[in-house]
C-alpha cells in the first residue's frame, strides 16, 4: 500500500479514534487467534483434558463471547441490542459465570491451613513484656502476659 491510499483511508474516518480503531483492530486480532486455537482441536478431545468445572468455565466463556460477538453486529446494523433478546441471554450467561465463581471460591477458601492460621493469629496477638523481651521473642505456654 502506498502512501497516497494510506492518507485516503486515514480521511474515511475521524482522526480522534484512530487509537481506538487501532486497539480494536488489535483486539479482533487476538480473538481471531484464539479461534483458531479452539477450532484446531476437536472439542471432546479438549473436554477430556479438563475437570468439570473447568468444562463449565470454557462453555460459558465460549457462549458469552458469541453473544457479545452477536451483540456487537447488531450495533453496527444500527438495531439497538438492549432491547433485544441477546441481553436477556447475556444477563442469564452472566448469572451462571458468578455460580462458577462462587464454587471456584468456595474451593479455594476451603483450602486454609486451620494451624498456620491459629499460629499466626497467636503470634500477632501476643505482645512481649519488658522482661521477656531480652531473653526470648516467643511466648511461653501457661504464661500469662503481664500488663504494666
Amino acid at each position: 500500500m502506498d502512501m497516497s491510499e494510506d492518507d485516503s483511508n486515514m480521511e474515511e474516518y475521524p482522526t480522534e479514534i484512530h487509537d481506538y480503531l487501532t486497539a480494536f483492530e488489535k483486539s479482533l486480532g487476538s480473538v481471531d487467534e484464539m479461534l483458531k486455537k479452539m477450532i484446531s482441536v476437536s472439542r471432546s478431545e479438549l473436554l477430556q483434558k479438563l475437570d468439570p468445572l473447568e468444562q463449565a468455565k470454557l462453555d460459558l466463556v465460549s457462549v458469552y463471547t458469541l453473544n457479545s460477538m452477536f451483540w456487537i453486529y447488531l450495533a453496527t446494523q444500527g438495531i439497538n441490542a438492549k432491547e433485544h433478546p441477546v441481553k436477556q441471554e447475556l444477563e442469564r450467561i452472566r448469572t451462571y459465570m458468578n455460580k462458577v465463581k462462587e464454587i471456584t471460591d468456595k474451593k479455594k477458601a476451603s483450602k486454609l491451613d486451620k494451624g498456620a492460621a491459629s499460629r499466626f493469629v497467636k503470634n500477632a496477638l501476643w505482645e512481649p513484656n519488658a522482661e521477656n523481651e531480652h531473653a526470648s521473642k516467643t511466648p511461653t505456654k501457661g504464661k500469662k502476659r503481664q500488663r504494666d
